[in-house]
């Protein structure tokens, strides 16, 4: 290959970085970013919400949580 000071494999320097910027953006970024894809919630982290929001009682929280654990879902 050639290699003049300016070109790296046939692109230029500046290239490799935006692409590994990029690439970096894509797989690198939290999923709290607006725009980006968000994780779903498990089961569990559904019904710990509805506890911390007080929609269900204690008793209740513990029973569905007893059944989801003797039940786990994939």
């Amino acid at each position: 290959m050639f290699y003049n000071g300016h070109h790296l494999w046939g692109m230029h320097l500046v290239w490799w970085f935006v692409w590994l910027l990029l690439i970096f953006w894509i797989f690198a970024i939290p999923y709290e970013v607006p725009g980006q894809r968000k994780k779903k919630d498990t089961p569990l982290d559904i019904l710990k919400k509805r506890f911390a929001a007080g929609e269900i009682s204690k008793e209740e929280f513990e029973e569905n949580k007893k059944v989801l654990e003797q039940n786990p879902t994939k």
